[in-house]
């Protein structure tokens, strides 16, 4: 890795290009000093301080809200700070991968790269080679390259960001920024991510990197330090060098440790007080300093209690509500098969559900999971087999991925509680505001529309929403994206609790390990295979995948590569379902054309203030979305019948 004869490719007024002291630039590449930030009337941090040196792996974690990638954000030059400074020396390449990798409509793969190079890089090569370079370290074979990069599934547009940001500095970063990588990766994706950010070039690790994240294994595999963004400490942060095993073990001794300094400070309080408490005459003799100091140990003490009560009241309450049914099988399916056309997705199945399972589900997009969950819901019949229910029917609620089921317009309060302004939980009656809070939703933002929620807030309000059912069996879809880690952890401790039977699709390896009593693995071709451990299960989807040939090759409508068509033998689709594929891709621009007339409705002062113009807006952006989301679900479903 080159370190001289850098130049910085984005100079923006939050970083001071500096030429620091040879005992600090050595290793520095980034110090951000005493900044602080506020969004509205409410301060998201303040006075952090943050240094990234050579070799650092920086995790960012902590509750929704608390600013974490504002502070990424800042970090990188795509924000200001309102006060502080971002220091780095004027040699350092720094880039920022995002959250949403967005890619204009026809764009291919290479041209998206090729876009980011610079004209004259610092190593003297050509545009042309720099995206060459940087497409085949993120993985992409040359028969991709001509590809839309509209069209790519989640894994590989992250990949594609990420040779973008490669390319922006020919391929020589410093320093990676990036936002939520995991979002909405498989593990095979997940896997490539680790690789990327722990890769070395010549013995010497190739870059550093700040993540935000709330996927716990990825923290546990990559990082080297972690920070936590809480009010639950000194100026609102927490830094402890090691992954997030060693993160745990450090933050329970800082927070016993803070409680029990709250007790000896509560006891020198009281103290105080009899002292103060012993009438005018003796007041009078007493020492100012004695007195100020009284009056600053009540004051930290109030500092502390804070503290600590922001330490314990952190996550959403989450509890879920059964039926108290003690049935030993809820579901049993025998023998069941499924196949859209020429593709099986799963045949001869097997699979029993009783009290106290919880079944993971694992494979790649399209292999059959959803299919799987609704023969077993009774939403689709299988082809072939049985499926069988207790009797009575078992109640069966579902938390889906999608979380689409909201009118952007409809208030949050009417969310929370559609019948009323109270709900009845466990058999209690609660109040909006009292069922809000216990989902960390403040008062003031029961008015709010839920189009304006965050995605964790937005998670929030469903599960909200499936607590107030009681089930027999509970189908999670995706339950983990947008959840930060205290809401996992006790997402994790109800469904432990639960005394029914889960279903759980999930790409987060921790909660596989925590909750799956099985998983069922399922390839896409037809063959499934029910794994003990997670271990197991990862070790098997890693064998069918090297069993394929060019399954690293996304397909992208009307783009097939001539090598890929000769190996892969592609089957032939019926007439009406190849007449369906041929038109599929002109009605996908057609409706990602009206999400993106929606949204710039929703961007109009006009619309905003004319509330039937508003509801309208939404509506439609509501539509095209889910008529986007359908056509690429069905895209998926024909190109896997073709393949």
């Amino acid at each position: 890795m080159y370190l001289g004869n850098r130049v910085f490719l984005k100079i923006c007024p939050t970083i001071e290009l500096t030429n620091p002291s040879s005992s600090e630039s050595d290793c520095m590449l980034l110090h951000a000093r005493n900044i602080s930030k506020t969004h509205s009337v409410r301060t998201l941090f303040a006075n952090i301080s943050l240094r990234v040196d050579q070799g650092d792996r920086i995790g960012v974690i902590g509750p929704n809200g608390v600013g974490k990638s504002t502070l990424l954000k800042i970090l990188a030059g795509q924000d200001q700070p309102d006060t502080g400074q971002i220091v780095a020396p004027s040699a350092v390449n720094s880039v920022y991968i995002p959250q949403v990798d967005r890619f204009d409509r026809g764009t291919t793969v290479f041209d998206a790269v090729l876009a980011k190079t610079p004209e004259h890089a610092a190593n003297h090569l050509d545009p042309q080679t720099i995206a060459k370079i940087a497409l085949s370290r993120v993985g992409f074979e040359k028969e991709q390259w001509t590809m839309q990069a509209s069209t790519l599934s989640g894994g590989w547009r992250k990949r594609l960001s990420s040779a973008c940001a490669l390319s922006s500095c020919s391929n020589e970063p410093d320093l990676v920024l990036l936002d939520e990588p995991t979002n909405h990766l498989d593990l095979a994706g997940i896997a490539w991510l680790e690789d990327f950010l722990t890769a070395r070039i010549g013995g010497q690790l190739a870059y550093a990197s700040v993540f935000v994240t709330h996927d716990r294994r990825f923290l546990d595999k990559v990082a080297t330090r972690i920070i936590e963004l809480s009010d639950a400490y000194p100026d609102s942060m927490l830094s402890v060098d090691g992954n997030y095993t060693e993160f745990l073990r450090r933050r329970a001794e800082f927070i016993e440790g803070q409680a029990k300094a709250t007790q000896s400070l509560a006891n020198e309080v009281r103290r105080d007080g009899v002292w103060l408490g012993r009438g005018a005459q003796g007041r009078q003799t007493k020492q100012k300093k004695q007195i100020d100091a009284s009056a600053d140990r009540r004051a930290k003490l109030g500092e502390l209690k804070a503290r600590n009560e922001a330490a314990t009241n952190t996550g959403a309450k989450v509890e879920f509500a059964s039926t108290d049914r003690q049935t030993k099988k809820l579901i049993a399916a025998t023998g069941i098969s499924k196949a859209f056309d020429d593709n099986t997705l799963f045949t001869n199945l097997d699979l029993v559900l009783g009290v106290g399972d919880c079944v993971g589900l694992l494979g790649a997009n399209g292999s059959g999971k959803t299919t799987l969950i609704k023969i077993l819901t009774g939403e689709l019949a299988p082809d072939q087999g049985e499926i069988r229910y207790s009797d009575p029917m078992p109640r069966i609620v579902v938390f889906s991925q999608h979380r689409e089921d909201f009118v952007p317009t409809t208030p949050l309060s009417e969310a929370l509680c559609p019948v009323s302004d109270r709900v009845e939980f466990h058999g209690q009656i609660m109040h909006i505001k009292s069922w809000a809070r216990r989902f960390l939703f403040r008062d003031d933002q029961l008015a709010q529309p839920v189009g304006s929620l965050s995605g964790g807030e937005l998670a929030r309000v469903h599960i909200a929403r499936i607590m107030l059912e009681p089930a027999d069996v509970l189908v999670l879809d995706e339950p983990t994206n947008d959840l930060d880690i205290p809401t996992l952890e006790l997402l994790e401790e109800s469904l432990v609790d639960f005394p029914g039977a889960v279903i759980l699709v999930t790409h987060d390896r921790m909660m596989l390990e925590k909750l799956a009593t099985r998983i069922v693995v399922l390839d896409g071709t037809g063959h499934q295979q029910t794994c003990p451990s997670l271990d197991q299960a990862i070790r098997m989807l890693n064998q069918k995948a090297d069993e394929k040939t060019l399954t690293n090759i996304p397909k992208a409508p009307q783009e097939k590569a001539a090598k890929v068509r000769d190996t892969s033998k592609p089957k032939k689709l019926s007439y009406k379902n190849q007449r369906e594929l041929d038109t599929i891709e002109e009605k996908i621009m057609e409706a990602d054309e009206q999400i993106e007339a929606a949204q710039a409705a929703l961007s109009d002062p006009k619309v905003l203030a004319d509330h039937e113009k508003m509801t309208k807006a939404c509506q439609a952006l509501d539509q095209a979305q889910a008529e986007s989301a359908r056509l690429y679900a069905r895209w998926d479903e024909l190109e896997s019948m073709r393949s």
